[in-house]
């Protein structure tokens, strides 16, 4: 006769190897490997499209995109993932704008799918990683970034002291007149394994977020060489990209860790120590002659843009707000309810409907939105975003107090991205996308059960 104890052994057995579950666990481990895939399908886009296959330079564009849809299809279909108020209006409002894109906008149904599968897409994305990544799975994201950091540094060494006709600086498509843009002293500013630069620019500034919270960690989570040596890169990185966003990004994620210092004592010394080492590394660095000569071309261009710009007053006010305000006031009745279309805004939408890449709309992001969507459905969806960036942070915020000031990192990164990134540009949505799911991540925290509970993921979907 079975013992009432072993009888309860057996039915907990049986629950262990529920072949249900088993099948949970399968699906959910695949859409985790779906996400890395789109991590380095991030990272080595713009080298598929240059040096790998470039004559598929313009389908590789949204190679993400395909994985993006069968994660989520797959977390639909399983009950991993569930409409959300913020993927509701999302889907909502692009859907209103897709039909009025097609009547009365542009019309080019093309061009509006390509503009319509940013909210449709990628933003649901952004959710989806908050809900299946964990705590551990945000960490070593940034180690793989840190690893990867020197091998980026090499290649822009490369691309900056190489002529544009070299193979290493060949552009998209394997356009031969290169990939680089125009910098200072007759040098360009490089791409990396990304299409442009602003691909590049996005990867640094996350790599300075990981850069400092690893320093600030106490967790020894990281191999203090690598952290040394990424620390070092990253650097060595300013200079050469020509790239006053990049440098505007290092600086942020600087502020921001300062930030987290101040709030708990204990971090000050890391952070002084952090100071210490990055003072110790430049300038080490600035003993090399290819420092020297990059960082006297990024001054040569710092200055040149400030005379054009107006100073650090213009360049923060028309270039990184992203002309906010005037993408409002600038509003015409036309436009008021009724944008251009879907998609006319973006790089790709203008070669398509004219043959060439150009700005059709705006640069800014927000006139971009208010330009293809109309006043109403563009505030719409800019509001979407700002809501959504602001819970994150005062959850970042909350986190903070509670000593996981992981979340309140990744925000450094993410505030601008997620409030008025370039979304047009895949590699800058692809980094929004991504970031914005890690800050999710992390707010479970480092104590988060990882183990499979279905109505434990489904209350995950937005920040609360």
């Amino acid at each position: 006769m079975i013992q009432a104890n072993t009888w309860d052994s057996y039915l907990e057995m049986e629950e262990e190897i529920n072949p249900e579950i088993l099948r949970q666990q399968r699906v959910l481990s695949q859409i985790r490997k779906g996400i890395w895939l789109y991590f380095w399908l991030l990272i080595l886009e713009g080298a598929l499209r240059k040096w790998v296959f470039p004559s598929l330079a313009t389908p590789l564009l949204i190679v993400r995109d395909p994985v993006a849809i069968g994660v989520l299809f797959l977390a639909f279909r399983e009950g991993f993932f569930r409409s959300n108020p913020y993927t509701i209006i999302a889907l909502l409002v692009t859907f209103a704008s897709f039909l009025l894109t097609l009547f009365v906008g542009h019309g080019d149904i093309t061009v509006a799918v390509y503009g319509a599968r940013i909210m449709l897409i990628q933003f649901p994305l952004l959710f989806l990683i908050g809900i299946v990544f964990t705590y551990e799975d945000v960490i070593k994201i940034g180690r793989v970034l840190l690893i990867i950091t020197p091998f980026m540094t090499i290649l822009m060494a490369m691309q900056f002291y190489s002529p544009q006709s070299a193979w290493v600086n060949r552009g998209i498509g394997g356009d031969v007149t290169g990939g680089g843009f125009s910098g200072a002293m007759g040098f360009f500013r490089p791409p990396g394994t990304f299409s442009f630069i602003t691909g590049l620019a996005s990867f640094y500034g996350f790599v300075a977020i990981y850069v400092v919270f690893f320093w600030l960690d106490k967790s020894s989570q990281i191999n203090r060489w690598l952290l040394v040596v990424a620390t070092g890169c990253m650097l060595a990185a300013i200079p050469m990209s020509i790239s006053r966003t990049l440098l505007f990004e290092v600086v942020i994620a600087f502020l921001f860790g300062l930030l987290a210092a101040s709030r708990q004592p204990a971090y000050m010394p890391r952070m002084a120590g952090t100071l210490v080492a990055g003072i110790i590394l430049f300038v080490l660095l600035s003993n090399f002659g290819f420092f020297q000569t990059a960082t006297e071309a990024f001054i040569s261009r710092f200055e040149s843009a400030d005379r054009v710009e107006g100073g650090l007053k213009g360049t923060l006010g028309d270039r990184f707000l992203g002309g906010m305000i005037t993408a409002v006031t600038e509003t015409t009745e036309q436009s008021l309810f009724v944008g251009k279309g879907l998609g006319m805004g973006t790089n790709a939408g203008a070669k398509l409907m004219t043959g060439t890449n150009r700005f059709l709309i705006s640069e800014g992001e927000w006139g971009r939105i208010i330009g293809e969507m109309g006043l109403v459905l563009g505030l719409a969806t800019i509001l979407l975003r700002v809501h959504l960036i602001a819970r994150m942070t005062i959850n970042a915020v909350r986190a903070l107090r509670a000593e996981n000031f992981l979340p309140w990192m990744l925000i450094g990164f993410s505030l601008v991205n997620i409030l008025q990134g370039q979304w047009a540009q895949p590699a800058s949505l692809g980094f929004a996308v991504l970031s914005g799911g890690l800050i999710l991540a992390a707010l479970k925290g480092p104590d988060y059960d990882d183990d499979l509970e279905t109505e434990h993921i489904e209350t995950e979907e937005v920040p609360h």
